[in-house]
C-alpha cells in the first residue's frame, strides 16, 4: 500500500508545471490572484526557501481511511529521507539525483526521477510556487491554501498545499488523482535547522534494484 501511496505522490509532480499564475472564479473562469494572495504566495516562498532543514513526524491518510506514520527529515537542495514506522520497512530518500524507494529488510529499491516527485519544489534552493499552475486559492481560520493542477496523461492531477498564514510553514497536503482518490500528508512535531546525519542521506549500492510498480 506504501508503493501504491508513493506512485500517486509521485504523478502529483506533473501539477507544479511552469504556468502564468492564475486562479479559477466560482463560474470557472480564470482570475489573476489579488494583490493579498501574491504577497502571502512570496512570503511563503521567502519563508519557506530560508528553510535548510526540517525533521518531524508525518501522518499519511488515503481515501480508505488507512493511516500510515512515520519521522522525516529534508536538507535543502535536493535530501529527503522519509521513513515509515515499524512494521514497515520501507522508506523513501533522495540525495539530490532523484528519489527511490528502499526496503531495508528486502533490501531492495526502485528510483523515479528528481523532476516526478511533488515535493522537488520544497527541495530547491529557491522556492517559487508562481512557478507552478495555480487553479484555486483558499482561506480557512489560520490556514491559506494553494491547489495546483496538471492534465497529465493518465488525466487531471491536482494537489492542495496547505501553509499555516502566520508562520508560512507547510502543515499538509492532499493530492487528486484523475479517479478522485485522494492521499492527505500531514507533518507535525517539526523543527528546523536542525543538523541531521549525513549517513540518513544514503543509497546504498548493494540492495538490488527492482521496477517501480505501475498501480
Amino acid at each position: 500500500m506504501i508503493r501504491r501511496s508513493f506512485v500517486a505522490l509521485a504523478a502529483a509532480a506533473l501539477a507544479l508545471a511552469t504556468a502564468t499564475p492564475a486562479v479559477l472564479s466560482q463560474d470557472q473562469q480564470p482570475r489573476e490572484l489579488t494583490e493579498i494572495e501574491r504577497q502571502l504566495i512570496t512570503d511563503i516562498n521567502t519563508h519557506n526557501s530560508a528553510i535548510k532543514t526540517m525533521v518531524g513526524r508525518f501522518l499519511q491518510i488515503d481515501t480508505e481511511g488507512n493511516r500510515i506514520e512515520g519521522t522525516f527529515y529534508l536538507e535543502r537542495p535536493g535530501k529527503v529521507l522519509f521513513r515509515y514506522n515499524p512494521p514497515s520497512s520501507e522508506q523513501i530518500v533522495s540525495v539530490g539525483r532523484g528519489f527511490y524507494v528502499v526496503d531495508r529488510k528486502a533490501q531492495t529499491q526502485y528510483a523515479y526521477p528528481q523532476d516526478k516527485v511533488p515535493l522537488r519544489q520544497f527541495l530547491d534552493k529557491e522556492i517559487d510556487l508562481f512557478k507552478a499552475n495555480i487553479v484555486a486559492v483558499a482561506e480557512s481560520g489560520d490556514y491559506f491554501s494553494l491547489t495546483l493542477q496538471d492534465d497529465t496523461p493518465a488525466g487531471i492531477v491536482r494537489v492542495a498545499l496547505v501553509f499555516d498564514k502566520e508562520s508560512k510553514n507547510l502543515k499538509q497536503w492532499t493530492l487528486t488523482q484523475p479517479s478522485g482518490a485522494e492521499l492527505t500528508f500531514s507533518l507535525y512535531d517539526v523543527e528546523f535547522d536542525l543538523e541531521i546525519p549525513k549517513p540518513y542521506f544514503y543509497i546504498d549500492p548493494t540492495f538490488k534494484s527492482v521496477q517501480a510498480p505501475t498501480g
